[in-house]
Formats: C-alpha cells, sequence, structure tokens
C-alpha cells in the first residue's frame, strides 16, 4: 500500500497532540481518583456536551456514515445520526437525577438501590460491553489510520491502541473531556472543510444529485419505523451507557448536566448531513465501488476530489471520531472494574492514591487485549450489537428507573436485569422479528418485569428499595 505523505503527517501531529495532553493533565490536574475518573465533577456546560458529542460521533457516525449513504440508505442515512439527537432530548430528563446521585458509575447506583447482586451483575456486563467496544474502536481508529495514511493495518491497529492507553492512562477523564473538545471540533471543521471540495469536484451539486436515482435523495427513505426505532435504541443505549451516565456525573452541577444534553443533541445533529453528503458524493461519481469496509466510500471522495492536506484533515477528523469513543469506553471500562469489583470485593480500605494506580494498570490491561482482539479483525458490526445489546438491556430499567421510581422495590433490580439480558439475547436469535431492534425488545420486557416485579412485592407488603440518592455536597 502507497504511503500518503501529507496524511500521514497530519495524523502523526495529532496523535502526538493527543500524546501531550494526556502528559500535561497528568503533571497538573489529577489529585485524587475523584479527578481521574470523573474529572473532579467540575466539568463545565462546553466541555460535558462535546464529550457527550465526541463519544457518540465514533467511525459509524462518520465512515460508517457515508458507507451507509452510498449503500442504499441515501439522504436518509443522515437520520443515523439525528436519531442520536433526539434521543438526547428525552436523556435531559434524566441527567440532573444521574448528577444528583453523586456516584461514579451505574453499579454503584444499582447497588445502593437493589443490593450488591443487582450492582455486580450490572458491572459484570458493563465492563464485557465496554472490553468490546474498546476493541471495536482500535480496530476501527487502525482502520482508518491505515485507509487514509497508507501504514499497514496491523501497524495501524497498535499505533492506535499505544495512542489511547497512553493519554487515557496519565490523564483520566480531564484528558478524555480536553481530547473530546478537540477531538469534536476537529471532525466538525475537517468534514466542513472537506465538503465544498469533494462537491465542486464531483461537478456541483446537480451533476450528483442527476446521477443518482430519485429514492437516494429521499430523507425518510428508510422508513418512519426505522426512524423511530433507531430513536428509541439510541435512547436505551444512552441511559444505560457508562461513558454517557460519566459524562453527566462529571458535570459540575445538575443545572450543567441537564443542559449538556440539549447542547449535545444540538451539536451532534450538525454533523448528520455532512458524511451523508459525501456518501452521495462518492456514490454519483463510481456506483461501483465497495464501500462495504466502511472506510472506502469517505475514502475515496476525499482522497479523489480534495486536495492533499484536506484528506489529511478528514484523516485526522475520522481517527478523532474513532479515538474518542475508544478512549471513554477504556476509562469506564478500568473505573468500573476497580471501583465495582475489585474495590467491593478484595479490597474495600484501598488507599485513593493506589485507586488511581490500579485504574490506570486495568487501563494498559485492557486496551492490549483489547488491541489483540482487534487483529483479528473481527467484524466491527457484530462486535458492537453483542456490546450494545449486553451492556442496554439488562441494566436500563434497573438503573432508568432506579433514579426515578420511587417505590420500586429491591428485587425489582435484579430480576428486570436478568429478564432484559435474557430477552435481547433471545430476540437477537431470532432475527430481530417485525423490524424491533433487540435492544429496544430486551429494554421493553426489562422495563415491565421491573413495573411487575415491584407490584407483586408491594402486594406482599414489601417496603420499597433504598434510594439512589446521597444527600450532601453537590
Amino acid at each position: 500500500m502507497e504511503l500518503r505523505i501529507v496524511p500521514l503527517i497530519i495524523v502523526i501531529a495529532y496523535l502526538i497532540g493527543m500524546l501531550l495532553v494526556g502528559y500535561l493533565v497528568n503533571k497538573l490536574k489529577i489529585k485524587n481518583s475523584t479527578d481521574y475518573m470523573i474529572a473532579g465533577r467540575r466539568m463545565g456546560l462546553f466541555f460535558v456536551a462535546s464529550s457527550l458529542s465526541a463519544n457518540n460521533i465514533g467511525g459509524g457516525s462518520t465512515t460508517g456514515l457515508a458507507a451507509k449513504a452510498f449503500s442504499g440508505w441515501g439522504l436518509s442515512a443522515a437520520w443515523y445520526v439525528l436519531a442520536a439527537a433526539v434521543a438526547m432530548i428525552p436523556l435531559a430528563y434524566f441527567a440532573p437525577r444521574i448528577r444528583k446521585t453523586m456516584a461514579i458509575t451505574i453499579p454503584e447506583v444499582v447497588g445502593r438501590r437493589f443490593g450488591n447482586a443487582a450492582s455486580t451483575f450490572t458491572a459484570v456486563l458493563n465492563v464485557l460491553s465496554l472490553f468490546l467496544l474498546t476493541s471495536s474502536q482500535v480496530l476501527a481508529s487502525g482502520s482508518v489510520v491505515s485507509a487514509l495514511t497508507g501504514i499497514p493495518l496491523n501497524a495501524s491497529i497498535l499505533l492506535a491502541g499505544i495512542v489511547v492507553i497512553i493519554y487515557t492512562t496519565m490523564g483520566g477523564m480531564i484528558a478524555d473531556a480536553i481530547t473530546d473538545v478537540v477531538q469534536y471540533i476537529i471532525i466538525l471543521f475537517g468534514l466542513l472543510i472537506a465538503l465544498p471540495f469533494i462537491i465542486n469536484g464531483a461537478g456541483g451539486w446537480n451533476v450528483i444529485a442527476s446521477k443518482l436515482p430519485p429514492a437516494e435523495l429521499d430523507v425518510t427513505k428508510i422508513g418512519w419505523v426505522t426512524i423511530i426505532g433507531l430513536i428509541f435504541n439510541y435512547f436505551c443505549t444512552f441511559l444505560s451507557g457508562p461513558e454517557m451516565v460519566s459524562r453527566f456525573s462529571a458535570a459540575s452541577d445538575e443545572n450543567t448536566a441537564q443542559k449538556a444534553s440539549w447542547l449535545s443533541a444540538l451539536m451532534m445533529a450538525l454533523l448528520a448531513f455532512i458524511p451523508t453528503v459525501i456518501g452521495l458524493a462518492a456514490l454519483a461519481m463510481n456506483p461501483d465501488l465497495d464501500a462495504g469496509k466502511g472506510t472506502t466510500a469517505l475514502m475515496f471522495a476525499t482522497t479523489s476530489f480534495a486536495p492533499s492536506f484536506i484528506t489529511g484533515i478528514v484523516a485526522a477528523a475520522i481517527v478523532a471520531a474513532t479515538m474518542s469513543s475508544a478512549d471513554s469506553n477504556l476509562l469506564s471500562a478500568s473505573t468500573i472494574l476497580i471501583k465495582d469489583i475489585v474495590q467491593k470485593y478484595f479490597n474495600p480500605d484501598i488507599e485513593d492514591r493506589k485507586v488511581i494506580k490500579y485504574t490506570r494498570v486495568s487501563n494498559v490491561i485492557i486496551c492490549i487485549i483489547s488491541m489483540g482482539i482487534a487483529l483479528f479483525q473481527i467484524s466491527l458490526v457484530t462486535l458492537n450489537l453483542f456490546a450494545f445489546a449486553i451492556r442496554s438491556a439488562g441494566p436500563f430499567a434497573a438503573y432508568g428507573l432506579g433514579l426515578t421510581v420511587k417505590n420500586a422495590t429491591k428485587n425489582a433490580g435484579i430480576v428486570s436485569i436478568a429478564a432484559g439480558s435474557i430477552a435481547v439475547v433471545v430476540w437477537q436469535l431470532l432475527k430481530e422479528p417485525f423490524g424491533i431492534l433487540a435492544i429496544v425488545f430486551g429494554c421493553f420486557i426489562g422495563t415491565v418485569t421491573f413495573f411487575l416485579v415491584s407490584a407483586i412485592e408491594r402486594s406482599m407488603g414489601k417496603p420499597p428499595a433504598p434510594t439512589a440518592y446521597i444527600e450532601g455536597e453537590r
């Protein structure tokens, strides 16, 4: 594969910048484990919103979005990101409640309400899913670096993984938040700068539109059932996603957490149509292109119609998109592993400085194993589907309703987690009948089970479960 020198230089400069952020944050900002895990609960509005947005705009929302536009969704591929933006709106109801718990992790809140068994079950599901998602994003990062610079794929995977390990391990959540802001800006402006070059290089929008079937320009081509399903899917995964919840927990106060949800919705919506249009330009110019690998449509359009410097910016933008998800998944996995498993069961009296040390060691181990899995190049779709399914369907009701339903009973938590987890696996094996996404079905079953068990236990005279909230400093 031929090396592309200019994109390579820009990507390397970006990676060095991320390493520098991790180093400086480690030297100046990390004083205790709360600083390391949730940025000391002092993140401002723009940082929280940018971090939420960057976490969601991964490879699937950049290269994947262009590939969907190319491969059959047409202009309606924008809903892949617009649906996520819409899902952030109801999340604004939960955001201040998440911040109010003063918790660091989802299993911590589940444990307060529903006991250690429910907490541990949730922790295991969270760590396993985040482990797989880290592998997926490291593979995506390596694939993008390889496709846009010419570095061999395995070397690119190792390069991306090592950079993620170093800046996340050194700087924790603060480094993640700072790099997320940088990554969002690079993603937005990198793709925005490339867009006119690509459109003009393809002959202008009128030429592109004339070469496409009319259905490709229908913004609702995928149908409202699919669109609504995507919205519910995102809402379920966001509310039960450790990397999302940790951002709300890191907000400076409850009001900031709520406003960040609204602002993040807007920030994500801004990006919905840019990769979509780039994918359509690739379809118009080369309909026989094999876009199955995800990066191909975006890479073809960029390298064919944009100058090398712009290609380098786009390369950095796509790497930023995938890394912004990888670092958050990695830190969340390590935080839950140490706080909710190691500290709870093996070393309850661990010193705070050792919590940071163990979390950093966990970062390194998890990412190295994730890099090893990534080298096998398992399908990104397969990894993501399984990871999101197991992390969302089970804990969704126990966590989300645990924040809001005061009269829920203790066993509603563990039973709903088990029911939702079983339901999502069964529905996936049945190939998602009626077009209902497995995650949505699993969350629905978990929710119904939650209310049913609570009703039965209340009729038996069982008291409500303890509150999820701890009064005190916020």
